[in-house]
């Protein structure tokens, strides 16, 4: 698999979920740097703290502060999520700062734009089995949480595709499903849930997924900037093997010596089920290492050891 060493990248949004962990990974062999609000000051210094130069700025006001323009390459995970309906708000952050983001940075070898699962009009027949390729039709998904989100991702992939073109800037755009690890994400939630002795909420029965452990994300990032391409690449980003929120709550329940309550409140105009079709993927990064029940245990391990401490 690719490596990344002796590079000068640029993570956006290095303190999320995701971005932290890999930031933190490729500064071991890298120059990276991060470019986020850092509303919070205490996550800017958690950032630094990991070998990350830091420069506030915000992507949608086209605000890049003393940012370089000579990165060889350009992770671009920062994305807006919120609740409410301010497209205005979710266009500007998530399309127009892509944008201005990829312009900056032109002179780059390549760009990684992470966008979401989500963005696949959900099938007519409701199938929760119903397998993603990259070819499906995009649509809109009313996800309760953030209903901007969908949409704004979809114009995200516009932008960046259009900047691809016209900047000569290879581009890979990896739809991302659930991602997780001990940083945070949607298993991880659950464990957390179960672990304090509440129930688990989800839309369907079943609800699947295709998660990814960050280890395989951290892993696989050098393969997807490798596969950049004019124009650009599009590629889902998932695990190799798909699994409901009901298996998963049972595994932990299995490894706690308790019983699991998941309860289902049916969110119509949402995937019903978010199972990727990974063969593009595989030609790219070649297989996952961390199976979903490998991944659910470390971090319940390190919840359980948490507790304990």
């Amino acid at each position: 698999m690719a490596e990344l060493s002796g590079e000068k990248i640029l993570v956006t949004g290095p303190a999320g979920q995701i971005a932290f962990p890999l930031a933190e990974y490729l500064a071991r062999d890298n120059e990276v740097w991060g470019i986020a609000r850092f509303g919070d000051p205490t996550t800017k210094d958690k950032v630094e703290a990991v070998g990350v130069r830091t420069v506030v700025g915000d992507l949608g006001d086209g605000s890049f502060g003393d940012l370089p323009d000579d990165f060889t390459y350009v992770v671009h995970f920062a994305a807006l999520m919120a609740p409410g309906w301010d497209f205005d708000a979710a266009f500007r952050a998530n399309a127009e700062g892509t944008g201005l983001l990829l312009s900056h940075c032109r002179k780059a070898k390549a760009a990684l734009v992470m966008s979401t699962h989500s963005t696949y009009r959900p099938p007519a027949d409701g199938d929760p089995w119903h397998v993603f390729p990259e070819t499906d039709p995009l649509g809109e998904v009313n996800a309760a949480h953030a209903p901007t989100y969908s949409m704004s991702k979809i114009a995200q992939e516009a932008v960046a595709r259009t900047c691809a073109r016209l900047f000569d800037l290879p581009v890979t755009i990896a739809r991302m499903n659930a991602s997780y690890g001990v940083n945070g994400g949607l298993p991880t939630q659950h464990v957390d849930a179960l672990l304090a002795g509440n129930p688990v909420t989800t839309r369907w029965d079943p609800c699947l997924y295709s998660p990814i452990h960050q280890d395989d994300i951290n892993s696989q990032t050098a393969a997807l900037l490798e596969a950049a391409t004019v124009p650009a690449t599009i590629v889902n980003w998932a695990g190799d093997e798909p699994v409901s929120v009901q298996e998963w709550c049972a595994y932990v329940g299995e490894l706690g010596g308790f019983e699991p309550v998941v309860n289902v409140v049916e969110q119509p105009g949402t995937l019903r089920g978010s199972v990727a079709d990974n063969t593009r993927r595989l030609a790219i990064t070649g297989p996952c290492r961390v199976g979903w029940r490998e991944g659910i245990k470390q971090v319940y391990d390190d919840r359980a050891g948490r507790a304990a401490s």
